[in-house]
């Protein structure tokens, strides 16, 4: 289904684009998570101050060369004012997902509103949503509801809304593990062909692989464990991405940079027309010992070098990507 996007998306999807309309964005809203990778390499705790100056050095340093940057409102917003002039996506949810139960269900970040995203500088909001269609149905309409009421707000405040969703295991099973590795394809085509509907707003959905790269024989990542040859890992990216017409980006999930870009090496070989990354972790996260032992000099230092190298080879990659708007839901 084509839309006619509104003047203010239009404007919010070409801040955080290339020039060639590549959404080739950085990621950096970890709050929780950033702490405690951190605090594992350090041996110790993690003061507030810590993450907000790391992400300060790395989002001014991976800008120089990103499209945009994804950053948090609880720790991101001083990088959010030095980023070279790129575009910024602001993440609406609170870090994580509500922990006193097993559903995964998505809160929003206290105090905040898509009003007050945009008042502090967001071209672009993003939303965070773990779903499988094996989730209890009470718990789905929960989630379904929630992106719901975000879209609504999103679209009557003129703003793009990225859609992240990510798949898990509702009976707590071995996400690492084989017998997951083959139910995801199924729940990635599932939950990209439900929010792509009209109903929930999204303009661009931010997703994972729909592989597990350990498990595809062949690739560098193989583990020697088989789920999938690299033929029918081709066909899952396929047959994955045409149960979109929206925009899609792929997100690194926290594997390795090698990981990351063989990953989207192989959507590029299955014929997968995305439109970009978000691309966290992989970026940034070898650089944590860095600034552990040297703080922010030696962050800098390494994101100079190291750094800078990972950003680069992800655009190179991208180099094959499509812009956003030459996605089917974007013609007119």
């Amino acid at each position: 289904m084509s839309i006619k996007l509104s003047p203010g998306k239009i404007a919010g999807l070409k801040a955080v684009a290339n020039e060639k309309g590549v959404i080739a964005a950085a990621a950096l809203d970890q709050r929780d998570l950033l702490k405690r990778m951190i605090a594992k390499v350090r041996g110790g705790e993690v003061a507030d101050a810590e993450v907000v100056e790391f992400k300060k050095v790395v989002a001014n340093a991976l800008t120089r060369n990103a499209s945009s940057i994804l950053l948090d409102v609880e720790y991101g917003l001083p990088a959010s004012k030095s980023i070279n002039g790129k575009g910024l996506l602001l993440a609406y949810e609170k870090s994580g997902y509500d922990v006193r139960g097993p559903e995964k269900l998505p809160t929003l970040t206290d105090g905040w509103s898509v009003q007050r995203l945009k008042e502090a500088g967001a071209d672009c909001v993003k939303i965070l949503l773990f779903y499988t269609p094996f989730e209890r149905a009470i718990f789905n309409d929960i989630k379904k509801a929630w992106v719901e009421r975000i879209g609504a707000e999103c679209r009557a405040l003129d703003m793009p809304l990225f859609l992240e969703l990510l798949a898990y295991d509702p009976h707590g099973a071995d996400e690492s593990g084989l017998e997951y590795a083959k139910q995801k394809p199924e729940i990635v085509r599932h939950f990209m062909e439900e929010f792509s509907k009209e109903r929930y707003g999204a303009d661009v959905l931010k997703l994972e692989s729909p592989v597990q790269m350990a498990y595809v024989e062949g690739t560098r990542a193989y583990k020697g464990v088989r789920a999938y040859s690299r033929a029918e890992a081709m066909e899952i990216f396929r047959s994955t991405a045409s149960c979109t017409d929206k925009p899609i980006v792929y997100l690194s999930a926290g594997v390795s940079h090698e990981g990351f870009i063989e990953m989207l090496e192989l959507a590029l070989e299955s014929g997968v027309k995305f439109h970009g990354v978000l691309g966290g972790r992989a970026n940034w996260q070898d650089g944590i010992p860095a600034f552990v032992k040297g703080g922010s000099t030696a962050l800098q230092q390494w994101l100079e070098t190291t750094g800078a190298k990972n950003v680069q080879m992800v655009n190179q990659v991208l180099s094959s990507a499509a812009p956003w708007h030459s996605a089917r839901s974007m013609q007119a």
